[in-house]
């Protein structure tokens, strides 16, 4: 039987309290769990940078985007919520089914 899998896109806000490579950091960790539970070749990653926030979050004016791109099984996107939720520098996360 073959894998059944989503195309999904998740978009991460991390903190720049510890200056932009400690928001790459926090990223290239997620990106790392995206690369093992996501299909080969199906990852696409589109850093948008630092960027003014709508609102504070943690008295913060400013976040770091980054956008993933990936196809998974559909059990995947739960875990990565998890682990961003818990992930210290994380402002923000949203996965989503892409079209």
């Amino acid at each position: 039987m073959a894998k059944i899998t989503e195309k999904y896109e998740t978009i991460l806000v991390t903190t720049l309290r510890n200056g932009e490579e400690g928001a790459k950091a926090i990223s290239e960790k997620l990106q790392k769990l995206i690369e093992d539970n996501a299909t080969p070749e199906s990852v696409t990653v589109d850093v948008w940078g630092k960027r003014r926030l709508a609102y504070l979050i943690n008295d913060e004016p400013d976040g770091f985007y980054t956008l993933f791109h990936f196809e998974a099984k559909p059990d995947f996107p739960a875990e990565l919520e998890r682990v961003a939720n818990i992930t210290d520098g994380v402002l923000r996360s949203l996965t989503t089914l892409a079209k």
